[in-house]
């Protein structure tokens, strides 16, 4: 058992890894655990490195400060790739009220650091960190701590206090809203929100049965349809293909749409019959389905693609794939040809699964401004 406590409390390169990786481990497994629906997600991590230090597990400082720097880095550029898409068409929206108030908030919460560490007698450093923690601001913290080293005085605190605030601030956040909607938001309003979940992307298989549509192509339906849809597979004659919108819909033609909850009647006596399967669920293999299509996730990194809309790539008609759901910033969004992309869309594409030797090792699909292929066919690519 020797080895396991130098494995833990011996400072090494290894013992820093295998130390941040249980820590880090250990607070995403626990902060799954939903409590009245309430959970902290990766704020636990927090709470286990808490834990973990109560313990006498320490790090080599200079692997410590390497690991603060490297992770401040990576946390600064998934939150920039995630909502700095948006930020000025948002900006556009309301957004210098919410940025005034964001530094009204800044400046509130600066005063009452510096006034609670004199008239308290804590630490500046220590109220910093409660700071950082309260606001769940991350890069602040590290920019604190920058500063705090180049004014000669002590960091470290700075992160047990964060450690410590961060997780009440973000269960103090929650119960604020939780209390302000109980308070001030009308039942009416409620219900009206809860109606708009409807709008998300859902998944579902037709028949066609309706006579009126049998020989009519998918964008004669689409320009004469009120409802938004967009057809991701079509079999027929036990045969799956990729719908353009120049594919006729015959009779018997078995369809996999994806659409919004709220359409789906209409959807239904348009096609005329819906099938009972459930395709919404999230342990379905889509792969396992048909072994002619692959269904892939492409993430949108790349600045040609960023604010171009779906329907202007002609992905569909030139390139034969299909784009039926776009997932941003956590929320799944029905891929029309109107919508824009943003850098971070994750993007899910229906495709041809050639045969081993017919094409090339990899597919290619380039963007309008760049030569560069922004599509291989692994689980996993990259516009």
């Amino acid at each position: 058992m020797e080895w396991i406590h130098d494995l833990l409390f011996e400072h090494s390169a290894i013992q820093a890894i295998v130390v941040l990786s249980l820590v880090t481990a250990a607070g995403l497994w626990l902060g799954k655990i939903n409590l009245m629906g309430i959970a902290l997600g990766v704020t636990f991590v927090f709470f286990i490195g808490i834990l973990a230090g109560h313990l006498g597990v320490s790090l080599d400082p200079s692997m410590l400060n390497y690991a603060e720097s490297f992770g401040l880095v990576l946390f600064v550029y998934a939150l920039g790739l995630q909502v700095g898409p948006g930020f000025f068409s948002s900006f556009l929206h309301g957004g210098i009220p919410l940025n005034l108030l964001s530094l009204g908030v800044i400046f509130i919460g600066t005063s009452m650091t510096v006034a609670m560490s004199y008239s308290l007698s804590i630490p500046l450093p220590d109220m910093v960190g409660v700071l950082c923690g309260a606001t769940t601001n991350t890069p602040a913290l590290g920019a604190a701590q920058q500063a705090l080293k180049q004014l000669g005085e002590p960091s470290s605190s700075a992160d047990l206090g964060a450690a410590v605030t961060n997780p009440l601030g973000v269960v103090g956040v929650i119960l604020a809203i939780l209390f302000l909607r109980k308070c001030f938001v009308r039942p009416a309003d409620l219900a009206e929100k809860e109606a708009e979940t409807l709008n998300h992307p859902y998944i579902a298989a037709f028949q066609v049965h309706n006579p009126g549509i049998f020989h009519k192509t998918v964008k004669e339906l689409a320009r004469h349809s009120h409802t938004k849809f967009v057809i991701s597979r079509l079999w027929r004659e036990g045969k799956v293909t990729i719908p353009c919108g120049q594919t006729e819909l015959l009779e018997n033609d078995r369809i996999l749409v994806v659409t919004t909850e709220k359409d789906m009647p209409t959807l239904t006596l348009l096609f005329g019959e819906q099938e009972n399967r459930d395709w919404n669920k999230e342990d379905i293999d889509w792969n396992s389905i048909d072994r002619n299509l692959v269904s892939q996730h492409i993430v949108v990194t790349k600045p040609e693609i960023n604010g171009k809309r779906l329907g202007s790539l002609h992905l569909r008609n030139i390139y034969d794939i299909n784009i039926s759901r776009v997932l941003r910033s956590g929320v799944q969004i029905l891929a029309t040809p109107e919508l824009v992309l943003q850098l971070g869309d994750r993007l899910t594409v229906v495709a041809r699964n050639p045969p081993s030797g017919v094409y090339p090792a990899f597919w290619a699909i380039r963007s309008t401004r760049s030569e560069s292929p922004i599509w291989p066919p692994s689980s996993s690519a990259s516009f």
